[in-house]
């Protein structure tokens, strides 16, 4: 299928060097080498490749030059930034990588001002609605709760393969990323921290109770849950606060890409394919239009709570609630509407008979619809 990141990356294929990142088995392969029919690939963990990127005796009549796990390779920045500064484009070259690339500046030189950045995100809604363009939107929202999003075990639609699916994928990053790019040993007590973050989702976590259940320190938590953001197995949201410090204090929350992994009623896995999907769409808008977005969640003193916040230049443009089967608008939003004028309030449930408006302009929307549009 074709992919919402593809016309964006083709029209950046000749200015500058992209990098391509997200979780393993989004896609990203997959997508790169359908940006050109005249390629060459090069995958780092395959060893005569290796040698052939160690010589740089790829093919310089190809259109493209696409360096998969690139990031595998010691100061992998420099050797790049080096290709560039002396050959320039064409070739255009495109670096693929399962982990942030932007995060590991202890391998070498910046290469600030010579690429662009786009994340593949698994499947959503939107995503499925506008290329696929099924019938039945419920169904589809239906199969994203049950497998998640990543195109393999979606498409197929079956629990045994999304099953063993699932393990494998998981054991790839834990046994064989974070050994090589994090030296990270400890893997039972990661595999076991995630097991315990599964059963939180849409919670604000407790650095110290995970340590204690860890039998470990905060700071180790703190760490092994920045690798796991780094290897794109989870993201964090924090509470909005107009002092940034102060918010980065306060308890945050985490969301799974995989969907599939959330352990919980079907509530909770609603709220974390929204999360995903919000994410996916304020991604797509900075990496490919340049606007400036983030993910928050909103709490008072008082407990009182409203799922997402979206922030558009750091000024909060919308209040997110979801429900499962909730036709009554939330009373959270006039206690948090007082603060920011001109806000949206959208409420949405993935059961709803009937959508609705409010004098104070709150929606309430049906999960699918909405999700399949995505407007904010």
């Amino acid at each position: 299928m074709k992919r919402y990141l593809a016309e964006y990356i083709r029209e950046d294929l000749d200015k500058k060097i992209i990098l391509l990142t997200g979780p393993r088995q989004t896609g990203k392969t997959t997508l790169s080498k359908m940006l050109e029919n005249d390629f060459d690939y090069f995958n780092y963990d395959n060893g005569d490749d290796r040698l052939s990127l160690l010589k740089k005796s790829w093919d310089r009549s190809k259109s493209l030059i696409i360096l998969d796990e690139l990031h595998k390779l010691k100061n992998w920045k420099s050797w790049l930034k080096g290709i560039y500064d002396t050959e320039g484009i064409p070739p255009s070259i495109l670096v693929t990588g399962s982990a942030k690339l932007d995060t590991y500046k202890k391998v070498g030189d910046s290469l600030a001002g010579r690429f662009f950045q786009f994340r593949v995100h698994p499947l959503d809604l939107k995503e499925i609605h506008t290329f696929l363009k099924p019938d039945d939107l419920e169904a589809q929202l239906d199969k994203l709760l049950m497998f998640g999003g990543f195109p393999e075990p979606f498409l197929t639609g079956t629990a045994r393969f999304y099953n063993r699916w699932k393990k494998s994928h998981l054991d790839i990053i834990l046994k064989q990323d974070l050994i090589d790019l994090e030296n990270v040993q400890q893997i039972t007590q990661v595999e076991t921290l995630i097991q315990l973050l599964r059963i939180r989702v849409g919670s604000p976590i407790s650095y110290s109770s995970l340590a204690q259940d860890l039998q470990c320190s905060d700071k180790t938590v703190k760490r092994w849950l920045t690798i796991l953001e780094n290897m794109y197995v989870l993201f964090k949201v924090l509470p909005f606060h107009k002092n940034i410090a102060r918010a980065i204090q306060k308890a945050p929350k985490f969301y799974f890409y995989d969907t599939g992994q959330v352990l919980g009623d079907q509530g909770i896995k609603l709220e974390n394919a929204v999360a995903c999907a919000v994410q996916k769409e304020l991604h797509f808008r900075e990496d490919c239009l340049g606007e400036e977005g983030k993910l928050y969640y909103m709490k008072n003193k008082d407990g009182r709570e409203i799922d997402f916040c979206i922030t558009s230049n750091t000024i909060p443009s919308l209040l997110l609630e979801v429900k499962w089967n909730d036709s009554h608008l939330s009373p959270n939003f006039e206690i948090f509407n007082k603060y920011f004028s001109n806000i949206k309030m959208i409420q949405i449930s993935k059961i709803l008979d009937r959508e609705k408006t409010f004098p104070n302009g709150a929606q309430i929307r049906k999960a699918s619809s909405w999700l399949s549009k995505m407007t904010f």
